[in-house]
Parts: C-alpha cells; structure tokens; sequence
C-alpha cells in the first residue's frame, strides 16, 4: 500500500532497487542465510527449570564443604570469538568461562547480586508479568550501587541460561527513534504510525510488534540524534519517500538494534549507515552490521550483515574538499581505537572498508557529519545523500 508523502520519481532510486535485488539473490541463493546457533525464545518452564538448575548447583557444593560458584563464558576476549560473514561476531564453543565465586572478596558481592537478580527473574516468569532493568535497580539502589550493575549482570544471566533476555521477563527502556513509511501493531493492539516529520519511540516489546506495512526504498540508520532531528528538520524523510530512518542515539541499545533486524528479517530492503568519520562512528556501525563482543551469544538476533556505509567516508573529505577547519586531529584513543579495529576478523572481508579506514590513520583526521555543514547549511540532506543514495555511492 501506499504512503504519503511522495518522494523522487521511480527511476531515481535505481540504484537502491539493483542493490535489493542484489541482496534478494543471495538470499534465495543461500549467501546470506543464517547457519543455525543462537538463543533461541526459551518457554517460562525452560527458563525456570534452567534458574533451578543453577541453584542446585549451589546446593551441592554447599552439601559438599565446596564454596559454589557461578560460571559465565568470557566474553571479554577475542579468543573467544569467531567470525561468520552471515551471521557476524560469535561465541566459539567451547570457550573459556570465568567463575564467579563466593568465598573470593572481588566477586562475593557480584555472585550474592546475581543470585538476587536470579530470584526476581524466577518471580516474574512463574507470574508472568515483566519488569524493566530501571525497576530492578530501583527496587534496592544502594545494594546495586548503579545501574550499570544492574545492566552487566542481566546480560551475564541471559548468556550463562542461553536464552535472550526477552525471555527473562525483562525489558528495557527504548533510547532509540523511528520516523518515516512504516506502521505497524503493538502487541496490545495499539496502531503506531510513524510519519516522515516526527520521530516515534523505538517500541521496549519488539518481539511483540506485529503487521508492519511499509513500501520504503531503504532504511537508513543515523548515528547521533542531532543529525536525526536535522534530517527530519530539512523534511529529508518526506523528500526521500519512501523511506525509514532510525536512530540509536549513539551506541544503539537492544530495542533499536531488534528493530532494525526485525525490519531487515520482514522487507529486507537495504540498509544504510550515517555515521561520523571518526572510530567511534564506524565501532557503532559495526555493532548494527556484526554485533558487540558482550552480546555475540546472541548474534543471530541482533545483527543485519547486509548493513552498507553510506557515508561519512573519510574518502570523502578530499573528495569534496571540506575545509581542514571542519576536521579534528585524532587523539591516542581513537588512534588506539582504530587499530583495534583494523585488526578485527570481519575487517579482513570488507576491503573497501579497510581503505577507508586506512585514509583515515593516515591523514590523521577525523571528522564529523556536522563538517558538511562548512559547504552548506543543508548540505548533508540536499545533496550528500540524495546523490549518494542515486548513485550508488555504499561500501
């Protein structure tokens, strides 16, 4: 069906249209098919059978004079991981574990909270009722300390019960915005019509959405929220139509990165990146495209590999001769930051990704999507991307 309003003629987005029918062909080929693995939705009595399970651990090394301990896969190294061009970052098995113990003065107080979050979960999911990560820190403050407590040990106990935190009854609060040709069901029944002018909130059930319409051309994923709202601003959204675009608002929390898989996996229309030229940009394009080393135990339903650079391409800053003003010098960080990824398994098949990083370790500089600015003030969505977008210009 069709959306208001109406963007270019047809024939300007061929490009795009080759690209999806691109994409389309590897799918239908087996290129792009995902190999099996995962946490899969795990039922309430699986889930509370596998708490059980760890509890009764406990228990025997309680009855046995043992100090228990809890054993989580490490994954802090990169040991750890593999590489699959379809699926992203994942979790080799076997892998290494780290164990948490309880008669070890650096990790008594982590093993006693994550036996606490263990039992909140086990009460939501015999109850049936959901919660979210801020309720749970609420709940006592002062023993969790800070949120990012709270945060860590939920993803420790999705990954050591090997089930996706959806089936653990917990929520979390959505950073992320969502606006263009797309509408779609919560799973209460309320109608949630995004519109090319406002941004709509990234829904906290994303499982639970359902009949999304759209007919958009591409999904392009902003970085920053300033340059979202620009876009949006310069009606670059009702210019392009039909389109989607969604932001994290920097490093893009699970719902974002839910969504934009659960669009990929339902229209599979391609996927574009807007980030800075910076190593900062180009780590967080790389967790919507192959995933984060703290969450690769759940690659499979998070990350989209189809996901192209659209810009801002290092390549690009001479290209279009952005003044040195507009540019920033990289600091030790972000040079240490640049190796890191340079030296990434998933580098090794993205050549033109490589160059660009490499142009940018040698000229020294970084820039910001803001640096179109110097060239006009609506620069980036008059001229960048509507010609990029025409002409194919991805990597």
């Amino acid at each position: 069906m069709a959306f208001a309003p109406v963007g270019p003629e047809a024939s300007f987005f061929a490009a795009v249209d080759q690209h999806r029918a691109s994409l389309l062909a590897a799918l239908r080929g087996g290129g792009a098919e995902r190999a099996g693995g995962g946490p899969r939705p795990a039922s309430s009595s699986q889930v509370l059978a596998s708490i059980e399970n760890v509890i009764r651990d406990i228990i025997t090394s309680l009855a046995r004079n043992e100090a228990p301990a809890i054993t989580i896969d490490d994954r802090s190294s990169w040991e750890n991981m593999k590489f699959e061009d379809s699926v992203g970052l994942q979790m080799v098995s076997p892998c290494t574990t780290r164990k948490i113990k309880s008669d070890s003065p650096k990790s008594v107080k982590n093993f006693a909270l994550i036996l606490k979050i263990l039992s909140m979960i086990y009460k939501l999911v015999q109850s049936n009722t959901y919660t979210t990560k801020r309720d749970i820190y609420y709940t006592d403050s002062q023993l969790f300390g800070n949120q990012t407590v709270v945060d860590s040990i939920i993803t420790d106990v999705s990954c050591m019960l090997k089930v996706p935190r959806r089936s653990l009854h917990i929520l979390s609060t959505s950073k992320g915005l969502i606006a263009g040709n797309l509408r779609y069901m919560e799973e209460d029944g309320t109608k949630v019509y995004c519109s090319c002018t406002t941004a709509v909130a990234v829904p906290s059930n994303i499982q639970g959405i359902w009949n999304l319409i759209t007919d958009a051309k591409f999904l392009l994923i902003v970085e920053k929220d300033a340059t979202f709202q620009r876009l949006l601003d310069d009606n670059f959204c009702s210019r392009m139509s039909p389109c989607v675009i969604v932001t994290g608002k920097g490093v893009p929390d699970l719902n974002t990165r839910l969504l934009v898989k659960k669009l990929w996996d339902v229209f599979h229309v391609p996927i574009f990146t807007l980030v800075d030229a910076d190593p900062h940009g180009i780590e967080i394009m790389c967790i919507y495209k192959y995933g984060s080393m703290s969450m690769s135990f759940e690659a499979h339903n998070l990350t989209v590999p189809a996901i192209r650079w659209l810009g801002l391409l290092p390549s690009d800053i001479k290209r279009l001769n952005i003044p040195k003003d507009a540019l920033i010098p990289l600091t030790k960080r972000d040079q240490m930051k640049l190796d890191s990824i340079l030296k990434r398994p998933y580098v090794t098949c993205q050549p033109f990704w490589r160059r660009e990083m490499e142009i940018m370790a040698d000229s020294k500089m970084k820039a910001e999507i803001q640096a179109l600015t110097f060239l006009s003030s609506d620069y980036l969505s008059r001229v960048y991307l509507p010609n990029k977008l025409k002409f194919g210009g991805w990597i």
